[in-house]
């Protein structure tokens, strides 16, 4: 079994070493949003400064320098913006993968949640308690 949820009342970062369980697809919203801000900040002062040209002291009307602020303004507002977003949807998109829950693991116990199915459920239990498990339960 490798699809294994832990319990523990303090972070225990070897367990999750030993876990390997994938990394959190939210810092892709991060990503994308922090790029579109950053072009969508440049493409607008680049497209203001072009339909309304101000030309002072014979400077260029498109140059790069003070465009920086407004790209890095943006890339950080929709940066954040979308890893809300990206965090509220993953939640809403994991709510249907709930695992049971103790109030015991938050307070002195480790609990493991092994998802099998039926017919392994008795070869899993007998694995728990050969190992040492005080209390094994199976959730429906």
């Amino acid at each position: 079994h490798k699809d294994l949820t832990v319990y523990t009342p303090a972070p225990n970062h070897e367990i999750e070493e030993a876990l390997d369980h994938p990394v959190s697809p939210v810092r892709l919203f991060t990503l994308v949003g922090g790029l579109t801000g950053c072009a969508a900040g440049f493409a607008m002062t680049f497209w203001m400064s072009n339909n309304w040209p101000l030309l002072v002291g014979g400077k260029p009307i498109a140059t790069v320098p003070p465009y920086v602020v407004l790209g890095f303004e943006l890339m950080i507002l929709l940066g954040a913006l979308s890893t809300v977003a990206g965090m509220i949807i993953m939640s809403v998109v994991n709510a249907r993968k709930r695992v049971p829950y103790s109030e015991k693991f938050s307070d002195d116990q480790i609990g493991v949640f092994v998802p099998c199915r039926a017919e392994q459920a008795a070869a899993v239990e007998s694995l728990l308690k050969r190992a040492g498990s005080v209390e094994v339960t199976h959730a429906s």
